[in-house]
């Protein structure tokens, strides 16, 4: 049975976000010109992480974060870098392709430290931008999309007065 995954386009993410996740791979992109790939992953997650001092961008290298089980902490994680207090970075050194499992991993992660977004840069490929992957946290998003959509919403309020001579005012596109 295959499922049909609806696509969360870059627009529907906090240009904050946006922004600063850009600003991350700009600066894996200057790594990657200056060293070139066939070093180990420490070696590009202390380059990046100098590229990131350098932008005042913060970040926490190895992040743990608590795994929760029906409000149970059942484990520890690890992101390679916690960005701006928003998102994950997975740095990798493989000389194979981003795949599957790598993706699934990272989603998992996300959801788990409940963030949006997370990149996986893999330094290991001759060209960075074949190294570059998105991957979306969609449990978060859509709670985010709720969230929003609830705020735009007029606030209805019960009252035994059901007449009123003033029309319902329509949301804000």
């Amino acid at each position: 049975m295959h499922h049909e995954r609806k696509a969360f386009p870059t627009e529907d993410l906090d240009p904050e976000l946006t922004d600063v996740s850009r600003q991350v791979i700009g600066a894996s992109i200057e790594v990657h010109k200056a060293i070139g790939p066939g070093f180990d992953r420490d070696v590009y997650l202390n380059a990046l992480t100098t590229e990131l001092d350098a932008l005042n961008i913060p970040y926490d290298a190895n992040h743990a974060f608590s795994v929760m089980y029906k409000d149970h902490a059942v484990g520890q994680s690890t992101i390679g870098l916690y960005v701006n207090n928003r998102f994950a970075v997975e740095p990798m050194a493989v000389r194979r392709e981003i795949d599957g499992l790598d993706r699934t991993s990272l989603r998992a992660k996300l959801r788990a430290a409940d963030l949006e977004l997370g990149l996986i840069i893999n330094f290991a490929e001759r060209r960075l931008k074949d190294g570059l992957v998105r991957v979306l946290n969609p449990d978060k998003l859509n709670a985010e999309r709720e969230r929003h959509a609830s705020s735009q919403a007029p606030s209805v309020e019960a009252s035994s007065d059901e007449t009123s001579d003033q029309p319902a005012s329509a949301p804000s596109e």
